[in-house]
């Protein structure tokens, strides 16, 4: 900025900000995907402190009738109740807990090694690092995660889900509209020499 200047700066002149460079961009970025990841992590936590101390387990709330039931179901299983009426529960727990500290990691090692920018893979793996977060912490605390939306389109059941379900879904369905996207000809074309 000091070059329109035709006079020497002064001490009253403000400071020229200095353009950032590349790394310093990419843990902004980071950190600003990280918190969008912990947000999720702790708003689900509050719903789900909310429901636990609203409602007894199994109990029904109707919000808009033959569509959305607010409950508190205790998932003992995978996504969907999968794997919940098991001859081994420990095992499965162990299981899930191995299986979601494994996704945590290698979600969170591929949000630090590939956003260097706002795309949209990196707010879908921002989501989904919030969503296994929000439910490890259920399985590890509570040996259950506790889910309390409830669809119902007609006849047709959605099984109860969280805010860290939904944020997992919308990551990965972000993520599949990524990998389907065309891609611009300049990033399908290799480079000539």
């Amino acid at each position: 900025m000091a070059e329109r200047y035709e006079y020497p700066p002064t001490e009253f002149d403000p400071k020229p900000r200095r353009a950032r460079t590349p790394g310093q961009r990419r843990y902004i970025y980071f950190f600003s995907l990280l918190a969008l990841s912990a947000f999720i992590a702790v708003f689900d936590h509050f719903t789900k402190k909310f429901i636990v101390s609203h409602m007894p387990p199994g109990r029904v709330h109707v919000v808009i009738p033959g569509l959305l039931r607010i409950t508190h179901v205790l998932n003992t299983g995978a996504a969907f109740s999968f794997l919940a009426d098991t001859a081994s529960p420990d095992l499965v727990l162990k299981g899930l807990i191995f299986f979601s500290v494994a996704a945590v990691v290698i979600v969170g090692i591929m949000l630090m090694r590939s956003c260097a920018c706002f795309s949209k893979t990196c707010i879908a793996l921002a989501l989904i690092l919030g969503g296994a977060v929000g439910n490890l912490y259920d399985r590890i605390v509570y040996h259950y995660v506790i889910d309390f939306i409830d669809v119902h389109v007609g006849p047709y059941h959605w099984p109860d889900f969280n805010f860290a379900d939904s944020a997992i879904v919308i990551g990965a369905c972000l993520l599949v509209l990524e990998i389907f996207r065309p891609q611009p000809e300049s990033e399908t074309q290799p480079k000539s020499s």
